[in-house]
């Protein structure tokens, strides 16, 4: 299934799966979202390491802003709205341009759009622009799976894979929230 991906990467095309039973999309599904988890953790963890190790100061995450919000809020921000409009804008259109000559470029316009559109989930410093490109690496990683899904599978898979990937990121600080358990 990486490898799939790895190959779609390198020379993105439109291609629906021809099949639509969930026998055989439900599997690839859950490994593409497995790797895509596994990868944005792994960023996740570097990214740390190097503020860690560099002495950056980034600043404050948006989420720590919604941490004082309704749980529900919060829930409805990451794993519903969020979802559905951003696929809806960054992959909605990769439709209508699947005959396009000009769509590997536009892949990967978008994907860049995608991730760099998240720096906006930090306060915006010079330091935050500058390492902007390790901050935004989990996004474009899943803006990859997400794009692979959106033109494999279609709009409403990604859609899915999108709000299941923030609800498993965002479980352990629901979790903290619903148990009122302080986070700093």
């Amino acid at each position: 299934m990486l490898r799939e991906v790895w190959e779609f990467l390198i020379n993105p095309i439109y291609w629906e799966y021809p099949r639509k039973d969930l026998n055989f999309l439900l599997p690839k599904f859950v490994v593409l979202l497995g790797y895509a988890l596994l990868l944005s953790y792994g960023f996740g963890i570097l990214n740390s390491a190097l503020q860690s190790i560099l002495n950056l100061d980034i600043g404050d995450h948006a989420s720590e802003e919604f941490i004082n919000g309704p749980t529900i809020y919060l829930f409805g921000m990451a794993v519903i709205l969020a979802p559905l409009m951003e696929e809806t804008i960054f992959r909605g259109p990769l439709f209508f341009l699947k005959e396009s000559p000009y769509f590997k470029p536009i892949f990967y316009v978008i994907t860049l759009l995608f991730g760099f559109y998240h720096i906006l989930n930090f306060e915006l410093t010079p330091t935050t622009l500058l390492v902007s490109p390790l901050l935004v690496a989990p996004q474009i990683s899943v803006g990859i799976f997400l794009g692979f899904v959106r033109v494999r599978f279609n709009l409403l898979w990604a859609i899915v894979f999108h709000a299941l990937y923030n609800f498993i990121l965002m479980t352990p600080l629901l979790l903290f929230k619903l148990l009122e358990i302080p986070i700093k």
